[in-house]
């Protein structure tokens, strides 16, 4: 068995187009967090990198539905998916993002390597392309009506209401999803990887050398090589994304599959000068974190290019969990139906250890498993709170009050059996969990470390101090096997601060303030042991590790969930027809050339203090600059409309709004469904530009 020096371990690159939610957790971020701290604990030199995917079809379409830029997304949830791993303890060395510089850089150079190698074939195709935008479109770009369930709204390579996987050609009147054309097919060139030439190392790769690969992993790797592998197109027809660096390549940027696991790569690169270390040493272990849906990515596709390139290590293990539903429902981010983890630190505060435990107690190993508001608080209440937190809390809370609120000794001559199979346990214990983590299997990792504290509570309930101690006289009498039962016990209780570390880190540095142990104590190699706090040390007063799950806070939640979705139901529903407008007299030429139309630019957009709808908007006219008052405050952020085009009515009489006079009038129309959009011109003018 090869020996590893040091570990690179990956999770998955969460699109930058919305938060993450719990079905995000239990797939790739915690079992990968669980498994780093334990490689730290066991003092392994290990680099845990990850980041936000910044490119492809979802970001520009979630750019398109909020009218903003792609940038503006990428901005917008990078920090808050930042922001939720961090406030549940996901402990990457570096979250990065495929948006920086070092990214462009490292992936445009990874793709000049393997096309200067003659890697690449050269090949037309026919695409869809919309003839108003005068852009190629990606199959999400199309919508049409769903051929197997009638769905108006379905995309050209799914059908979210049905599920079904569509091609665009399958759809019933296709149209752009930019401007509602019907799309035309066009010749366009691309560069593809041929994938089948690397088949036999594939194979041998995955089906030889790999077969204690999990069963979901090796099956559905073995199936597409079984197949066959087709030459895949490495590059796009978009404006957003990392450029193809060729001189024939205008407007074509590097495929989002091709260009977001080369983010592994940068990322370690933004980390440390040693990155080679990392990837190009064959004593390195590079471990993928993932969810099922994207296995062939890191397990052909992506080991195909590192081998195509040359000089890296491919990943010797990729531990994909199956998917995490809720409530009995598939989670589907469309139509709300999440639990957004953002949202769960908001209700639950301090109670992040409650949701880790829960996920992994629960965890899709091995097959699709459900999330029930009902299970996690049961789970909490009978798990967390009734057996862990009440071991430990009766241990501090009897050592204080029998002890004097210091480590009591061991007396050898009131040592039994009992307190040795206590010993004997831990080392059990320690093997078992050990063995579980080292081979991806975390829900019996944690229910060994359950173990040990049901173990606790056991042995403290058989010896019963508090019975030894009802009198004074009593206590006197029996206080060497109290002192040794009360000194077992808090060693238990730093084992399990050990054991339950990568698990529930926030627990564990609550059990070390207590005993007034540093950090260094949660060391692996500590485990087992039964020496790990000091004899006549005073310790802190207890503290509740775990509260209860109320049923009015499970109730809500429930709630909470339906309320969603029944919202995003109705803003999905087809708009009933607005009535025809009554059209305006009509007007001579003369009327119309009164009009003074320019153009400029928005250089500075605030909101109006106690008005809901109005922003306040600075517009350069070129030789002058307006204030104007806009009611557009709910279609628009006031930073995302910071540098954009406008038509304004320059020659308009001032007039008052909130107390601010207004110098003009901003031009917008309405869209189908009912949302304001500018009028402005299709290509940038020099502001104060006449319209006519």
């Amino acid at each position: 068995m090869q020996k590893f020096n040091r570990y690179l371990v990956t999770a998955a690159l969460p699109y930058a187009n919305g938060p993450v939610h719990i079905g995000h957790l239990a797939g790739c971020y915690l079992p990968s967090d669980i498994y780093v701290r334990y490689l730290r604990a066991r003092k392994t030199d290990v680099k845990f990198v990850g980041g936000t995917d910044e490119h492809g079809v979802p970001i520009t379409i979630k750019a398109m539905q909020e009218n903003v830029s792609p940038q503006a997304i990428v901005d917008k949830y990078y920090a808050i998916i930042k922001d939720s791993f961090d406030a549940m303890g996901i402990s990457f060395d570096i979250f990065s993002r495929t948006s920086r510089p070092v990214h462009h850089q490292t992936a445009s150079d990874f793709f000049l390597k393997m096309y200067n190698d003659g890697v690449f074939e050269e090949k037309e195709s026919e695409q869809y392309f919309d003839e108003v935008k005068q852009v190629f479109l990606a199959d999400r770009y199309i919508i049409g009506t769903c051929p197997k369930c009638g769905n108006d709204k379905a995309y050209g390579d799914q059908c979210e209401r049905c599920g079904s996987a569509l091609s665009p050609d399958e759809l019933i009147n296709p149209r752009s999803a930019l401007s509602d054309a019907v799309p035309v097919k066009r010749k366009t060139k691309h560069w593809y990887m041929p994938l089948q030439n690397y088949e036999p190392w594939l194979k041998q790769y995955v089906i030889e050398d790999h077969k204690e690969w999990k069963n979901n992993v090796y099956g559905q790797c073995k199936s597409w090589l079984d197949n066959g592998l087709q030459s895949r197109a490495m590059t796009r027809d978009s404006n957003w994304g990392i450029k193809v660096p060729l001189k024939d390549a205008e407007g074509k940027v590097l495929y989002v599959w091709f260009d977001a696991p080369i983010g592994y790569i940068s990322a370690t690169k933004e980390l440390t000068e040693n990155w080679a270390d990392y990837w190009c040493q064959e004593d390195t272990r590079l471990i993928h974190f993932i969810g099922k849906d994207n296995i062939v990515f890191h397990c052909i596709i992506f080991p195909a290019m590192l081998k195509a390139h040359g000089g890296f290590v491919v990943p010797d293990n990729v531990p994909a969990n199956e998917f995490l539903n809720i409530e009995g429902e598939k989670v589907s981010t469309s139509r709300n139906w999440a639990v957004w983890v953002h949202e769960y630190i908001k209700d639950f505060p301090d109670q992040q250890d409650v949701l880790r435990y829960v996920l992994c107690a629960t965890a899709p190993e091995t097959k699709d498993n459900d999330f029930t508001w009902k299970d996690f608080q049961d789970r909490n209440n009978n798990e967390l709170v009734a057996i862990f937190g009440n071991f430990v809390n009766r241990t501090m809370v009897l050592m204080h009050k029998l002890c004097g609120g210091k480590v009591p000794p061991m007396h050898a001559a009131a040592k039994d059996a009992a307190d040795d199979a206590i010993y004997a346990m831990l080392q059990d214990a320690k093997g078992k969990i050990a063995e579980s983590l080292e081979t991806f299997r975390f829900r019996d990792a944690l229910a060994e470390v359950m173990n040990v504290a049901r173990e606790g509570n056991r042995y403290l309930q058989e010896k019963q101090p508090w019975i030894l101690a009802k009198t004074p006289e009593l206590q006197a009498q029996h206080q060497e096997v109290i002192d040794n039962c009360l000194h077992v016990c808090l060693q238990l209780t730093a084992n399990l601060a050990i054991f339950v570390n990568p698990f529930l880190p926030f627990t564990a540095q609550k059990i070390c303030h207590m005993l007034k142990v540093v950090d260094r104590m949660l060391e692996w190699e500590n485990a087992g042991s039964m020496k790990l706090v000091s004899v006549g040390y005073s310790l802190r007063a207890p503290e509740l590790l775990f509260k209860k799950v109320e049923d009015e806070q499970v109730k809500a939640q429930v709630d909470k969930l339906h309320a969603g979705l029944k919202q995003a139901t109705a803003q999905q529903a087809p708009a009933p027809a607005a009535p025809e407008k009554p059209k305006k007299a009509e007007i001579q030429y003369d009327d119309f050339a009164r009009l003074d139309l320019k153009v400029g630019t928005i250089v500075q957009a605030e909101k109006v203090e106690k008005a809901d709808k109005l922003l306040k908007l600075t517009v350069d006219l070129g030789d002058e600059q307006r204030t104007v008052v806009s009611g557009i405050a709910m279609h628009y952020a006031p930073e995302a409309i910071v540098g954009k085009q406008v038509t304004l009515v320059a020659n308009l009489a001032p007039r008052k709004m909130r107390g601010i006079e207004s110098q003009g009038m901003i031009l917008m129309a309405e869209d189908k469904d009912g949302r304001l959009v500018f009028v402005n011109p299709s290509d940038a003018v020099a502001p104060g530009s006449g319209v006519s």
